[in-house]
């Protein structure tokens, strides 16, 4: 394009889309910046200070890049003059050799990543050098703390975790350092103000989880869709992206779960997160997700369905062991009232989890979610 175009033209905006696990994928658009074809974009500055991306940057990408956040940070990076290597598809022991050959710096990851590389034998996890790995970045969904934690004994303080959205309205962030004395944390924000909104409207005190929202934080609306744009803000025009959470006194945000995905049962909500966190740390659960099936006396009640470490141990033995585990460290109530078993869970190849599509077998012929 001739320079003087260049300079003339106000710069394009990507209109990505959401991923869609809780519904059809939404055209997320953003007003145009009005800077000159070129311009830098003004996220790039908060990810070399949260990061320290540079020219010397090899950054390893193990999620595809129609996803906002690999395509995001792997455009950023190109464009700081470093290296990207992308992974075809998620392989645990792969991703470490990769590491080992490419001498990676800088890296992202969502949960499942890190239990599948746990789940590796001792001698395939520590048969790689990993010491030229500075950053290993994650998000898109809530990390258990016990499996944080092993990260960090494995791979030292390089843990950094964020939240945010493809709809970019606000973003928190927190290092190792601060996450160990605020554990579960997914940090404080660093663009947008966060608020905490109950059912009656009104903000939250500290620990009582609420609805998240964002004020002061980007515009956005989502493409030929005024209603899910309208559901996304209250009166104060604070901007959701439909999670609960809560703050601590001190203004670090804690994720309980997706508003969707939230259980009522007998009148009591029940938090499917707290469930999965519970089950996924068993020895036997290679992935699993929790959701409300219908309950003729309670309106919900709680089914897990597991994708078993090893296949041939699927059924109602096993079921029942997983069943007693959750009440050694669950209030009954929250414990699932059956199991059922798939050889794998439809998850986005970012890690997120249609969970939607699980839900919608148990549901079929109900008109809604009230009996």
């Amino acid at each position: 394009m001739p320079p003087e175009l260049r300079r003339s033209r106000p710069v394009s905006e990507a209109m990505l889309y959401s991923s869609g696990t809780t519904g059809r994928p939404k055209g997320i658009r953003r007003p145009l910046s009005g800077e000159p074809v070129g311009a830098p974009s003004p996220f790039l500055p908060l990810l070399q200070r949260l990061y320290g991306f540079d020219e010397q940057t090899v950054y390893l990408s193990p999620a595809p890049l129609y996803h906002a956040a690999p395509l995001g940070f792997t455009m950023r990076i190109l464009r700081l003059g470093g290296t990207v290597v992308v992974m075809e598809r998620f392989e645990a022991e792969e991703a470490l050799r990769l590491i080992e050959r490419y001498r990676v710096t800088h890296s992202q990851w969502v949960p499942t990543m890190f239990i599948r590389m746990l789940r590796l034998p001792p001698e395939v996890r520590h048969r790689y050098d990993l010491s030229s790995h500075r950053v290993a970045i994650h998000a898109a969904a809530p990390c258990p703390v016990p499996v944080k934690e092993a990260m960090i004994a494995w791979w030292g303080p390089i843990l950094h975790e964020y939240y945010a959205g493809t709809e970019r309205n606000g973003f928190t962030a927190i290092n190792t350092e601060e996450w160990l004395r605020h554990k579960g944390s997914v940090g404080r924000a660093v663009f947008g103000e966060l608020h905490i909104v109950g059912e009656d409207g009104q903000e939250c005190p500290p620990g009582k989880p609420g609805v998240i929202y964002f004020a002061n934080g980007p515009r956005f609306e989502y493409h030929n869709d005024p209603e899910r744009t309208a559901a996304s803000r209250n009166e104060k025009g604070w901007t959701t992206l439909g999670d609960i959470g809560y703050l601590d006194e001190e203004g670090y945000l804690y994720l309980t779960d997706r508003q969707a995905d939230v259980i009522i049962s007998g009148g009591v909500n029940i938090y499917p997160r707290e469930t999965e966190e519970v089950l996924v740390l068993h020895p036997k659960v290679m992935d699993v997700a929790v959701f409300g099936v219908p309950n003729a006396e309670f309106g919900e009640e709680v089914k897990a369905v597991v994708q078993p470490v090893n296949p041939a141990e699927a059924g109602p033995a096993l079921a029942q062991e997983l069943i007693e585990y959750c009440k050694v460290h669950l209030a009954s109530y929250k414990c699932p009232r059956s199991i059922d078993f798939a050889t794998s869970l439809p998850r986005h190849p970012t890690g997120k989890l249609y969970k939607r599509l699980l839900r919608e077998r148990y549901w079929t012929g109900h008109q809604s979610k009230i009996i």
